[in-house]
């Protein structure tokens, strides 16, 4: 599944995503996206959410068990 958004950046705000281009993505979608995963993955959504589907399938013990460690 893709979802498209519109997004509006002030100008200082997108001379910062102008500065990203070629480290982080070469066209304004995939610098926005990085950005994006960058963040979450800072936050600990993306660990959170697959130890949360693990947890759904039963398999969560060695996760969590590396996780403490």
């Amino acid at each position: 599944m893709t979802k498209k958004v519109q997004v509006t950046f002030t100008n200082g705000q997108w001379k910062l995503v102008e500065k990203l281009r070629g480290s982080m993505g070469d066209t304004d979608s995939e610098i926005i996206r990085n950005i994006v995963i960058s963040y979450f993955s800072e936050k600990s959504y993306i660990k959170e959410e697959v130890l949360n589907k693990s947890e759904s399938r039963g398999d969560v013990y060695w996760m969590r068990k590396k996780q403490r460690n």
